[in-house]
C-alpha cells in the first residue's frame, strides 16, 4: 500500500480485529435513574497521574446519549465466565438489559456494578472527543474494585470471536 489507497470499512475491522482485547461492559445510569450499558472492547488506560481511562462509543448506540453525558460511567471487566452477560450488553436492544444481572452495591450516585468481574473502574466524566463515527469517552478513575479471585481469567475477543488465555 501507498498510503492513498481507500481502505474499506471492512478490511479495517477486519485488521483491527487481528489485535486481541479484554471486553468490558460500561454502565452508567441517567438523570431519571434509569441503568444503561453496553458491551466494549475498545477500552484502554490513558495515564496514571492524573488516573485516567478511555473507551469508545458509537453515535448510533441506543445508549449513545445516556452514556456520554452521564457524570459517571463505570468500566466493568468482564471474566471468561461472563461471555452471557458481553452478550445480552451487546445484542438485547427492546428489554432491561440488567434483568437478572448480580450488581454489588457501589456508593451512593455510582453506576450500576456487575458482579463478579475481575475488575471494575468507577470514573467521573473527563472529557469526550469526536472521533469519526465514534467519540472517544475520557473517564479520571476515582475508585476500583478488583476481584479476589486469584484463578479468574478474562474474557478476550479475537478475529470477532471471544477466545481464552493460556498461561
Amino acid at each position: 500500500m501507498t498510503g492513498t489507497e481507500t481502505i474499506s470499512s471492512a478490511a479495517f475491522r477486519f485488521a483491527c480485529g487481528r489485535f486481541a482485547t479484554g471486553v468490558t461492559v460500561v454502565t452508567a445510569q441517567d438523570g431519571t435513574g434509569q441503568r444503561w450499558g453496553l458491551t466494549v472492547n475498545s477500552f484502554s488506560s490513558v495515564s496514571l497521574d492524573p488516573p485516567l481511562v478511555l473507551f469508545s462509543i458509537d453515535l448510533g448506540a441506543n445508549s449513545y446519549a445516556a452514556i456520554t453525558t452521564a457524570d459517571q460511567f463505570a468500566i466493568n471487566v468482564l471474566s471468561a465466565e461472563q461471555q452471557p452477560i458481553s452478550d445480552r450488553f451487546s445484542f438485547v436492544k427492546d428489554e432491561d438489559r440488567f434483568k437478572g444481572i448480580p450488581l454489588i452495591a457501589g456508593e451512593v450516585g455510582e453506576p450500576p456494578l456487575l458482579e463478579g468481574c475481575l475488575c471494575t473502574i468507577i470514573c467521573d466524566r473527563e472529557n469526550t472527543v469526536p472521533g469519526g463515527d465514534h467519540t472517544i469517552m475520557i473517564g479520571r478513575v476515582r475508585r476500583i474494585v478488583v476481584t479476589e479471585d486469584k484463578a479468574a481469567q478474562p474474557l478476550l475477543y479475537y478475529a470477532g470471536c471471544y477466545a481464552g488465555l493460556k498461561v
